[in-house]
């Protein structure tokens, strides 16, 4: 465990990311419950910041707590499909979606349209019936005039067997096919940002994540303190680039309470 850097208990805000950190698929991270419960005990606020789009707050609330048994509440989810559907919610386009249920309900839950035609926006997220008719309609409607919104581009996510193409690996495809980069909703991005930001409470925030180009990026661009833990993408943390050098590394979420003792 590194060096304490701050002084923990200024601490008001817990982020946590999820794959990688809380749990591994269908496998929590040991220790992760009775670390986050320890957190709550010491009265900690808890969020969970996730780029994984597929599924809504309520589903992912209710995955932390099958999973660690830890309470999870809808409201302590900020996801990327929340993010993307802030950030078309002003024009509110009819929107083609190349993704799953988080994104759908996301988009419904501001008011965006959906539409299979004449698209004006392309939402871009995990989407595991990805096909090539989904690859050519989103990249039509962007060569179109279409705007190109990506949930994340996180290229892989981890889970107990390995690492799986994600969203970014998609998100590739549809750039390489339209010309067009997208604007990214999800961490390290504003959109992400705002959305925690609302849902902060007084006192210091740390981000604890695995994955140090969204995770610790996302600390670094706010002004948070960022926790690495070495149970996802990294398991090295010399490793880490110097642009996104962690303030601690912890092998794992079970050890982030000793930080809050005093």
């Amino acid at each position: 465990m590194s060096e304490v850097v701050a002084d923990w208990g200024e601490i008001g805000n817990v982020v946590c990311d999820l794959d990688g950190v809380v749990y591994r698929g269908a496998h929590p991270i040991p220790g992760a419950g009775d670390a986050l419960r320890a957190l709550v005990e010491r009265g900690v606020h808890v969020l969970f910041a996730t780029n994984n789009s597929t599924r809504t707050p309520h589903q992912t609330a209710r995955r932390i707590r099958e999973l660690t048994a830890f309470a999870a509440d809808p409201d302590q989810v900020v996801g990327s499909a929340e993010a993307a559907a802030l950030h078309l919610a002003a024009g509110r386009p009819g929107t083609y979606v190349v993704g799953e249920e988080g994104i759908v309900a996301a988009l419904a839950g501001r008011g965006v349209p959906q539409t299979d035609e004449d698209a004006e926006a392309v939402v871009v997220g995990l989407d595991r019936d990805f096909t090539y008719e989904k690859l050519h309609k989103a990249a039509a409607f962007i060569r179109s005039g279409a705007a190109f919104v990506a949930t994340n581009t996180d290229v892989t996510f981890p889970d107990q067997a390995g690492l799986h193409p994600g969203a970014g690996a998609l998100v590739a495809a549809v750039e390489a096919a339209s010309g067009v980069a997208p604007v990214v909703a999800g961490k390290p991005h504003a959109p992400m940002r705002r959305l925690i930001v609302e849902r902060l409470r007084p006192g210091r925030t740390v981000v604890v994540g695995d994955r140090p180009e969204t995770d610790l990026a996302l600390a670094r661009a706010a002004g948070w303190l960022g926790v690495l833990v070495l149970t996802g993408v990294v398991n090295d943390a010399t490793e880490v680039p110097d642009a996104h050098r962690p303030d601690v590394v912890l092998d794992s979420i079970a050890d982030l309470p000793r930080l809050f003792q005093t």
